[in-house]
């Protein structure tokens, strides 16, 4: 029953605390797993999803410092749960700002939301910088998941979510740690105003960047005539020496043009780009002038043959598979062993190698 004496209140509170922290625990481990699902399913990337119950002391401390004071003065009688909203708490760590939105949407579909707090929106107002930006909401399920036998157990439970970027969570950890900001000298305070705005500075470098590259990729437009028509004039180019690079449109190859040319040849396969970054830079140290159009040129030319082996392999070895990556390895060495030679292991050139040599070719 709600009332106005505090130490009462305390006291149901810590029992109702003790009676139910398992459930909470439980609920808590349910609405992250929820929640990853419900991303992971949207295709929107994230680096952490975590949850807490929050501390019994401290949730009295919050009430004491939030509510105490106005409840008691407006004779309003309370129960210091109905008041902690954050008892559980979930915290999403995404990649970019423009994630945030996409994530909301994605949790308005399936969960009523309470209360909604743009942390961003409450410091650009102010000319203090002081604190971390993100999205909070006050979440529980709605009526469609609640009727639904699985979510039986976290029933009627609310919690709150915090969306942050990589860079914004980096800036809360820093920020905690910065003391007597409300009392803080003006030059110091300037200095950590500063590095707010580096640190937001980041989040928008961060974007842009990725928006930059996903238009430098959408804008290659050459074909595969183009390709072939540029390895042709490479080639005319190493009889004549005198001519330019630039003449014939030579364009060494990149994690750009890679991807574009790979994706021709194995268009039903997701490319990562952290990988492509890396195995473009492994062919480059082993023909560091290689061009976009001999790259194509050596695909062409074994792709038919690397397909045949790749059915023969796999009929022998059930559990093993030539991915894109390892096909592409086995077409640049069998169009260039003497450049290529080690871009396979020992045991896969010696098993190539035979297979090669069952099928009438010279090793």
């Amino acid at each position: 029953m709600a009332s106005l004496d505090f130490e009462k209140e305390k006291f149901q509170f810590k029992e109702f605390y003790s009676t139910n922290q398992t459930q909470l625990e439980s609920a808590k481990n349910s609405f992250c797993s929820l929640i990853k699902a419900l991303l992971e399913n949207a295709d929107i990337h994230f680096t952490k999803i975590e949850g807490r119950v929050k501390d019994k002391e401290e949730c009295i401390k919050k009430f004491q410092r939030k509510y105490q004071t106005k409840l008691e003065s407006s004779q309003t009688e309370y129960e210091i749960k109905n008041h902690i909203t954050d008892l559980i708490g979930i915290r999403i760590v995404c990649l970019y700002e423009d994630d945030i939105e996409k994530i909301e949407n994605v949790l308005n579909e399936h969960f009523d939301i309470k209360n909604r707090t743009d942390k961003t929106l409450e410091i650009e107002k102010t000319e203090n910088l002081f604190g971390y930006k993100g999205l909070h909401l006050d979440l529980c399920l709605n009526n469609t998941r609640e009727s639904l036998p699985e979510y039986k157990s976290i029933m009627g439970y609310q919690f709150e979510t915090q969306i942050r970027t990589i860079i914004q969570d980096s800036w809360s950890v820093l920020d905690h740690k910065i003391k007597y900001k409300k009392s803080i000298p003006e030059k110091l305070k300037r200095r950590i105003n500063t590095l707010a705005a580096l640190f937001e500075l980041a989040d928008r470098e961060f974007k842009e960047i990725r928006d930059k590259t996903s238009q430098e990729i959408e804008t290659l437009s050459e074909t595969q005539s183009d390709l072939d028509q540029e390895f042709e004039n490479e080639q005319k180019e190493e009889r004549l020496p005198e001519t330019s690079p630039k003449e014939y449109g030579y364009h060494k190859l990149n994690a750009f043009n890679f991807l574009k040319i790979a994706q021709h040849f194995f268009n039903d396969y997701q490319f990562e780009p952290h990988k492509v970054d890396g195995f473009t830079q492994e062919i480059i140290n082993l023909e560091p002038n290689i061009s976009r159009g001999k790259f194509n040129f050596y695909m062409k030319k074994s792709i038919t043959k690397i397909k045949e082996y790749k059915i023969f392999f796999e009929s022998q070895n059930n559990s093993d598979k030539l991915n894109p990556y390892t096909m592409i390895r086995h077409c640049l060495y069998y169009s260039n062993k003497e450049i290529f030679e080690n871009i396979l292991s020992n045991t896969s050139r010696e098993n190539f190698e035979a297979w090669l040599n069952q099928n009438s070719e010279q090793a």
